[in-house]
């Protein structure tokens, strides 16, 4: 008899399918939240004042994800339009100790939270005198392990409640295929408590795609990729030391363990934000030696959130970067431009980025051999460049 095939299990991701999804700024109160939103944003929302909870109502605004490949598109096709890929950003309330049992703006700042899907967490690691440390003085494994502590202690009380309703079900007994699933799910809620109570996060574990969509139904705050901003004196980014990042990494380490440290200065990035050019900027990081990390910050970000990037590009129209999360397929990315071009999806020609821009166009490219036809089974590549071909002359 010929062997079984084996059926390769799909991929479940942690977090809402999606390809808009959002990054809240959390930290504990005066860290630098408020001021690195508006650096990061080049606009002035936020309220980054001098005192505790400054911030209330989350602000949100776009972020353009800077692109060498668009810009090369645009150079290659000159069209009178180039527009980016943008990630969304929330400045959230500032979390203090007790959160989880409803201290300070505790109840708000854990639901903006919970509506986000990934967190950026600035950790302060800057003395002054004159801007109030909420704990007394700066600590920054200390601040890691109170915001940790109130997020794992808030999972806890959702996942008991979630246990609760499932034990609902599974007390009336009986052997129906409900019943068997609801006993499976209880173990699984069992042990993400277990992992909780032992100072571990949800999003660090490894979960079979069955486990993740009911992880991915409790909504978790600990099931949000991190990445940990490590704020800096502007002194201290420039000359790349700190006495407090080799402790913060052992930190990351064991409590979140392949989460991204970013060092970064806010001080110097609002400096840098300020300036109106690319070319002021540049002068800028040229003086003192030091580089904006704003755009590592960013696309790191899109990276944890499985987001890539596929070009629509003309000489008529414009360019255009577009995000899906990777593993999209070519039907579903055409719906990312509109959702008709899904409906009526044909097939699409695609192109390399590689291949366009080694060839110089598209007529090269074909003559190559390099444009490829694909259908609806097609999974899109990072950096696809794409035509849709849909019926009833949609395009």
């Amino acid at each position: 008899m010929p062997p079984k095939k084996q059926v390769e299990e799909k991929k479940v991701l942690l977090g809402r399918p999606g390809n808009n999804l959002k990054s809240g700024i959390v930290g504990l109160a005066n860290v630098g939240k408020s001021t690195f939103f508006q650096a990061i944003t080049r606009c002035p929302l936020g309220n980054p004042a001098n005192y505790p909870f400054a911030t209330i109502e989350p602000e949100e605004a776009r972020v353009i994800v800077p692109s060498e490949r668009l810009d090369k598109l645009y150079e290659l096709y000159h069209p009178p339009k180039k527009v980016p890929a943008y990630i969304t950003i929330y400045d959230i309330a500032g979390l203090t100790k007790g959160a989880s049992a409803g201290e300070g703006l505790g109840n708000a700042f854990l639901a903006n939270i919970r509506a986000v899907d990934a967190i950026y967490q600035v950790v302060r690691c800057f003395d002054d005198a004159e801007i109030i440390h909420i704990e007394g003085d700066v600590d920054p494994t200390r601040d890691l392990e109170i915001i940790a502590n109130e997020l794992r202690l808030k999972d806890i009380e959702f996942a008991q409640k979630h246990l609760e309703g499932i034990e609902k079900i599974t007390k009336r007994g009986g052997q129906s295929l409900e019943v068997k699933q609801k006993k499976e799910e209880a173990k699984l809620v069992e042990r993400i408590i277990k992992l909780l109570e032992d100072g571990q996060r949800v999003a660090n574990q490894t979960w079979t795609p069955k486990e993740v969509e009911v992880i991915n139904s409790m909504f978790l705050l600990t099931a949000k990729p991190t990445i940990y901003l490590i704020n800096l004196s502007e002194r201290d980014f420039i000359r790349k030391k700190n006495k407090h990042l080799l402790k913060i990494k052992q930190w990351v380490d064991q409590y979140s363990p392949g989460d991204v440290v970013i060092p970064l200065s806010v001080s110097f990035e609002e400096r840098l934000s300020h300036m109106e050019t690319d070319e002021e900027r540049a002068e800028a990081e040229k003086e003192v030696g030091a580089q904006s990390v704003l755009p590592k910050i960013i696309t790191v970000m899109r990276k944890k959130l499985d987001l890539i990037s596929f070009f629509t590009a003309g000489e008529k129209d414009e360019v255009r970067e577009w995000t899906i999360r990777e593993g999209t397929k070519a039907p579903q990315a055409a719906g990312v431009i509109h959702t008709d071009l899904m409906k009526t999806f044909i097939l699409a020609d695609v192109m390399k980025y590689s291949d366009l821009v080694e060839h110089g166009d598209e007529a090269s490219v074909k003559a190559h051999g390099k444009l490829l036809q694909k259908g609806k089974n097609y999974v899109v590549e990072d950096g696809d460049v794409i035509y849709f071909r849909a019926a009833a002359g949609k395009s």
